[in-house]
């Protein structure tokens, strides 16, 4: 029977030749995860369940990711408390400050999580891990509870989409422009509990960087996964990373996809997505009079090393506009130190730029970048609700590197042309 990338590491994972979608299916699980806001409650849940160990402390994480350092007291008890279930499960990979990465950054550079993976985080991002063509997806902190005890969770196999990619980029446009267009054309409930499968030469030649970025955001279009099946460019960057076997898998020739969409995007320009919904796209020669207070470059989708180059080319040798704050965070302590040894964290500083040890404070309108009321945002995280970083009545449009790093300086939307 002929599969998707998607179903057939469903069918590896649950002991079967094969699944097909709306199947319910039991899955062992190669990896679990919870960050400070959601693993207390997966904690709670797993006492109260009875555990007394995690199922493998190997293939278990904390990572303390969202409010610190602690911005509060209560911030603070939450790190505390996984801070001290991490100690007494005695688990490897509890990342503390200091060591800490924003988790979608962090894991895949620390070879956790891997091709071939089946991985629930109790975080909806999670889907970042597609990219290394693993099945991995967000849940509940109650299911994420169960999992730690179990080692296994039950998925509705999903429904496959495929999204092709031709033609050739253009100066400036990168994996962000390119989820921002697919979100645009199918809106954010396009993919609901869908796989989307992301392919096509474009894909193929694309870094890393750029397809965790693809697969981060496919959450936003609201599948269950993102997936780009592995290569040799994903060879190369996990072969040295890797902490265990992982096994490359790819769809049939001849599998079955819900839907199809195939787009040349040689003519695509960076893309811009305006309050109050990712889906709300338009490129960003449109929007030239916007007036903006903050820059914020970083985030689970956009805080790489590549990412911070790519800012750092337009930030060197100019000055974030006066009326303009820029924040810059590194997803990673590596992101950080490699930062520091290229030179980049001086231009970002010189520009008068804000930058910070890796959080993911301002995406979610926590801290490190809250806004206030009729304040906007360019933003290179992935969402832009009502109030989603800070106020009801601030406003955030999601952008790449590129395009937040020229609007720092225009202090406005920009095309990064217009200020280099």
């Amino acid at each position: 029977m002929p599969m998707t990338i998607a179903e057939k590491i469903l069918a590896a994972h649950s002991g079967r030749d094969d699944v097909k979608p709306g199947e319910l299916v039991e899955a062992d699980l190669d990896f679990v995860f919870a960050n400070d806001i959601t693993g207390p409650m997966a904690i709670r849940v797993f006492n109260k369940a009875g555990g007394k160990m995690v199922f493998d402390p190997q293939r278990v994480a904390l990572i303390p990711d969202h409010f610190v350092p602690n911005k509060d007291i209560p911030s603070a008890i939450q790190a505390k408390e996984i801070r001290e279930f991490a100690r007494q499960q005695k688990l490897p990979h509890y990342f503390e400050v200091g060591r800490m990465g924003i988790e979608h950054v962090l894991l895949p550079e620390q070879g956790l999580v891997l091709p071939g993976d089946v991985i629930i985080g109790a975080d909806s991002h999670t889907c970042t891990y597609g990219a290394l063509g693993a099945f991995s997806t967000g849940v509940g902190s109650t299911d994420l509870g169960a999992a730690m005890v179990t080692g296994t969770t039950w998925f509705r196999v999903p429904e496959s989409m495929r999204f092709i990619f031709s033609g050739k980029l253009n100066r400036w446009v990168s994996g962000k422009d390119l989820i921002l267009y697919t979100i645009g054309r199918i809106g954010v409930d396009g993919a609901r509990y869908r796989a989307m499968e992301f392919c096509g030469p474009v894909i193929e030649g694309m870094q890393m960087s750029d397809r965790f970025t693809i697969c981060n955001m496919a959450i936003e279009a609201g599948a269950k996964v993102g997936i780009i099946a592995p290569d040799a460019i994903t060879e190369s960057y996990v072969k040295n990373r890797a902490r265990r076997p992982y096994r490359f898998f790819s769809s049939d020739p001849d599998a079955r996809y819900e839907a199809t969409y195939d787009w040349d995007i040689t003519q695509m320009e960076p893309q811009v997505a305006c309050p109050h919904s990712p889906a709300n796209v338009h490129k960003v020669s449109e929007l030239k009079d916007i007036a903006i207070d903050q820059a914020v470059i970083g985030s689970c989708t956009n805080g790489r090393i590549e990412d911070l180059r790519v800012a750092a080319k337009i930030l060197r040798g100019r000055k974030v506009s006066s009326t303009t704050r820029c924040i810059i965070l590194p997803g990673s302590p590596d992101v950080y130190r490699q930062a520091l040894a290229e030179g980049l964290l001086q231009i970002f500083i010189d520009a008068e730029a804000a930058v910070s040890t890796p959080t993911c404070g301002p995406c979610l309108g926590g801290y490190m970048g809250v806004l206030a009321a009729g304040e906007r945002a360019v933003s290179t995280t992935n969402r832009n609700f009502i109030g989603r970083m800070g106020h009801v009545k601030s406003e955030v449009y999601l952008a790449s590197p590129a395009v937040a790093a020229a609007s720092a300086v225009a202090g406005r939307i920009a095309h990064p042309d217009e200020v280099l």
